[in-house]
């Protein structure tokens, strides 16, 4: 009897949603925290569980009940090193002194994220040399820097409006549904007593738009420490100055270059066949770990926000791409879909745009017959630059938090939300979670307290998966409308979907 064999991308899904039941069941206990402290003179870890008041100091009015878990955790973390030394927990009458730290108690959901972690290293290790060889390739192989400057330009263009695109449409179901007016006091005031540990050091590590400096910063004093630091903007700049510059070159001199970085990129996509080996249980473990340590409960809490997220970006990437691709290719909408599956589970587990654009290059290249010439061009660029869903998530959560504040915004101030989002996911690192750190300058734009990110920081890992679905779709339907302009679109390959 013949052995059946599951296609990749099945292999995928059913690793997502055992990943997903396995974390659910293995989840982290919201009543239960491990408590490590120093009992004559020897460390000691109890697990408390269930307990009826919980106090930082033995006389202390203030009492914690077992629901309040990361509040617990989150007051240890603000507290300084000399608070630490004076404290004395005081647990359903036990003390507890010489208090090193106090955590939730990990299960084995947690224990294989490990595996996965692997596999977006594996990944995001391919990336940066892909994206130099490629673009480099990529730019020289578009013959004169006329087809270059046409190719580029287009491709620019329609990031930009994609992105103001998915901003509007974020805003609009945002002001439409209001789930910032839907939030109850009581969950507000514990969401940003719950995350406020978090929030500083997001604020810590905010970053502003400057335009002149933007500009400056594109051109790398040293490519290399550009690329040993992931500085994606400057890579990018670097690796079109060099293919332009082939352009200009004798053939029988730049030839063996582009040979090489042709070679290098071949190379780094064959790695992705490898590395894709091991994807059903990287995938299996991110999940399970993202799910059993978020759980979906959170989502209960901001059903509201979360909600029109999700219908925004379903909207974006199921009706605005489907209708680019009709309108401005002669493929078929679902050929498109089918061959960017496997694509879409890998930017779903690992929310990485970075880590996704080995198997987006793959996808669009084998599956949706792509040429090299335009894919090793457009996807690069639009890893870096073309953040949609990141930009409408963007407009949802400023609208929910300017609403749970009581703050109307109006049209203008609305209007700077598109302009500054467009501006910032152009300078969004195409990694996990960055995304909330550039909120922060969306809020500022528009003077919407930074300390609202609390109220959304609990669901942003699992948005950001749904999100990143949406910024490589974009990519991968630009990339089509392009290969369509340029002649460079051949029948699409299924089989391998």
């Amino acid at each position: 009897m013949k052995r059946l064999k599951l296609k990749l991308h099945t292999q995928i899904v059913i690793a997502l949603f055992l990943g997903a039941i396995f974390g659910a069941i293995f989840h982290i206990d919201k009543n239960l925290v491990e408590i490590t402290h120093v009992e004559n003179g020897i460390e000691k870890k109890v697990e408390i569980k269930n307990w009826s008041t919980f106090s930082f100091v033995a006389n202390e009015t203030k009492t914690y009940s077992s629901k309040d878990q990361l509040l617990i955790i989150q007051k240890f973390k603000l507290a300084s090193q000399d608070e630490r030394k004076k404290l004395h927990l005081n647990v359903d009458g036990k003390i507890f002194e010489n208090v090193k730290s106090i955590d939730k108690v990990k299960t084995i959901a947690l224990y294989i994220k490990p595996i996965g972690d692997i596999f977006i290293r594996l990944l995001t290790m391919i990336a940066i040399p892909l994206v130099l060889a490629s673009l480099i390739v990529g730019a020289a192989s578009l013959g004169d820097i006329k087809r270059l400057a046409r190719v580029g330009g287009k491709t620019i263009s329609i990031y930009l409006v994609t992105t103001a695109l998915a901003v509007s449409i974020g805003l609009i179901l945002a002001n439409l549904i209001q789930p910032g007016i839907r939030m109850p006091q009581s969950t507000k005031e514990e969401l940003l007593a719950t995350y406020q540990t978090d929030v500083a050091k997001k604020i810590e590590s905010e970053v502003d738009i400057d335009v002149v400096s933007q500009i400056v910063n594109l051109v790398p004093k040293n490519p290399i420490r550009a690329m040993a630091e992931s500085e994606m903007l400057q890579i990018v700049f670097f690796a079109l100055f060099v293919g332009i510059a082939l352009t200009f070159v004798r053939k029988e001199k730049s030839q063996p270059v582009i040979n090489f970085f042709d070679g290098l990129s071949d190379t780094m996509i064959k790695l992705v066949d490898l590395i894709m080996k091991i994807a059903p249980y990287g995938v299996f473990a991110l999940i399970s770990a993202t799910v059993g340590e978020f759980g979906f409960e959170i989502l209960q809490t901001l059903i509201w926000y979360s909600l029109t997220v999700l219908l925004g970006l379903f909207i974006h990437t199921v009706f605005i791409y489907s209708g680019m691709i009709k309108l401005f290719s002669k493929m078929k909408v679902k050929t498109f879909f089918r061959g960017m599956r496997r694509a879409q589970t890998i930017a779903f587990s690992t929310s990485s745009s970075a880590a996704t654009l080995p198997v987006n290059m793959e996808c669009c290249e084998e599956n949706l017959g792509i040429s090299k010439n335009i894919t090793s061009f457009t996807l690069p660029l639009g890893a870096t630059i073309n953040m949609d869903g990141t930009a409408l998530y963007q407009g949802v959560a400023t609208v929910f938090i300017a609403q749970v504040y009581g703050m109307d915004l109006g049209i203008i101030e609305q209007l700077m939300v598109v302009l500054t989002a467009v501006l910032a996911s152009i300078g969004t690192a195409p990694v996990p979670g960055v995304g909330i750190i550039m909120l922060i300058i969306v809020l500022k734009a528009v003077h919407v307290p930074e300390e609202g990110i609390a109220l959304i920081l609990g669901v942003d890992r699992i948005l950001d998966m749904c999100r990143t679905v949406t910024n490589i779709t974009g990519d991968a339907t630009v990339s089509t409308i392009i290969a369509q302009s340029e002649g460079e679109l051949r029948k699409p390959d299924l089989s391998e979907a």
